[in-house]
């Protein structure tokens, strides 16, 4: 721990330390996972010992939300340092190569520090990237993202199992084998290693045992409230779209079977996770590796009449993030200030004393890190397509969409965001505030080609 706090000073205060001085970065990123850890406490049900575990090892931040609410135009943000309406990356399907150039990502600037950068798994969209921004990443060849013969629906909208499912037979399995041979090795140089876990993402799919821990008739609903979309503007409406999935497990029934997969799956994502913890506590770079591990963005289960992500409420926008910095995080400490995932690239910069580019935006959270309780007044922000925003603090969410239909929500005193007051006069003043941090231009949306 005093070798990396002597580099980090070294680093970012002279910024002539060697690459070797330099601490390692493992970086890891989790598909679609929601903010049900056993340690957030947000659903009694789950059941997450390693990300607990990595919880006691640094800082939790408690209000930490994506920049974009789907996977590529998230990962777009968070690995160009770019928010969407600069990049118009808004959206999955908006090809995030035409927004990145080759040489911008947050790998490229390791790279070019003298890291030994390392890739696996899920880090951009799928299983793309550049080349030129990477020392090696993991290939796919012959491994199946989600085991032999997997339909596409198990545990989801319908009551399909694979019984013979393993724990080896899945993508995340091998990707966790590459990283730990490249975070446990003696080197000559610092590493910075990107561990992407496709799981939880859809489909559902886990070995039973998984599933065995979670009973279905042990399985508890979401807090929800009964026609909770009766206050919420036409464009919140439209983008919930409770005719969607919401109505096909109302019809269906299988609102818990649903549930059950995802904290099963969620599970084996933890099982991943502690392999990691395991592999790097084990090696000689325990004491001088930084951990940064996010979520790409949350995920619905039936909130707000919603499933999956692709909104601006709460349980869509919160992420996980979970920072271990040896020598300067305190042990199992919680950082309740509103932020977003654009603060990993700057901090990440800041910590290691490499160069930010001028073209990342967000906010360095060192002083956070350093005292989770300092000041903070930066809210979170979250985008899902052109014009539709959402503005988070600790104590109000406020969303405004392209037509001008807004909602507001104290979430100290209404978490679940039941109550819009947006159209109280009283709010006025509150809604000016939070608008003044939007932007005042915004690049087009990209144009797709239509389908033939």
């Amino acid at each position: 721990m005093k070798r990396i706090l002597a580099g980090l000073i070294l680093c970012c205060l002279s910024g002539l330390a060697h690459a070797a001085d330099r601490p390692n970065v493992l970086f890891i990123a989790v598909d679609d996972l929601n903010h049900w850890l056993t340690h957030l406490e947000r659903n009694p049900q789950a059941r997450t010992p390693n990300f607990d575990r990595l919880a006691r090892r640094g800082v939790t931040f408690t209000n930490a939300h994506c920049a974009v609410p789907a996977c590529e135009p998230s990962r777009c943000a968070l690995m160009s340092g770019k928010r969407p309406w600069v990049s118009g990356c808004y959206k999955n399907g908006d090809k995030w190569k035409n927004h990145q150039a080759d040489g911008e990502g947050l790998s490229a600037q390791f790279l070019k520090a003298g890291y030994h950068v390392a890739g696996a798994g899920k880090i951009y969209h799928s299983m793309q990237h550049y080349d030129n921004e990477w020392s090696e990443y993991m290939s796919n060849d012959g491994l199946k993202l989600d085991g032999p013969g997997v339909d596409k629906m198990d545990g989801y909208h319908a009551d399909v199992t694979h019984p013979e499912l393993k724990d080896k037979d899945l993508l995340d399995w091998h990707s966790v084998d590459y990283c730990i041979q490249r975070i446990t090795k003696p080197q000559d140089q610092p590493f910075f290693v990107a561990c992407g876990l496709y799981k939880p993402h859809l489909p559902f799919v886990v070995p039973r045992k998984y599933y065995d821990a979670f009973p279905l008739e042990s399985i508890q609903l979401p807090p929800h409230i009964e026609n909770d979309l009766a206050d919420i503007p036409p464009a919140g409406v439209r983008m919930a779209g409770p005719n969607g999935d919401h109505a096909k497990f109302l019809k269906s029934g299988r609102w818990k079977a649903a549930i059950q997969s995802y904290l099963a799956t969620c599970t084996y994502t933890d099982m991943n996770l502690g392999r990691l913890l395991d592999a790097l506590e084990a090696s000689p770079n325990n004491d001088n590796t930084i951990i940064c591990l996010w979520s790409d963005h949350g995920w619905s289960l039936g909130e707000k009449e919603h499933w999956r992500k692709f909104a601006l409420w709460e349980e869509t926008t919160r992420t996980v993030m979970i920072w271990s910095v040896p020598g300067l995080t305190q042990p199992g400490t919680r950082c309740n200030r509103s932020v977003d995932l654009m603060c990993i690239y700057p901090t990440l910069c800041e910590l290691t004393g490499i160069p930010k580019p001028d073209y990342v935006s967000g906010h360095s959270i060192v002083p956070l890190l350093r005292d989770p309780q300092h000041s903070w007044d930066i809210p979170a922000i979250t985008t899902h397509g052109r014009g539709n925003h959402s503005v988070k603090t600790e104590a109000y969410r406020y969303i405004r969409y392209a037509n001008g239909d807004e909602e507001l929500y104290d979430v100290a005193a209404d978490p679940y965001e039941w109550k819009n007051i947006a159209d109280r006069p009283e709010n006025t003043d509150i809604k000016q505030q939070f608008g003044n941090w939007l932007p005042s231009k915004e690049v087009p949306t990209p144009k797709r080609n239509k389908a033939k």
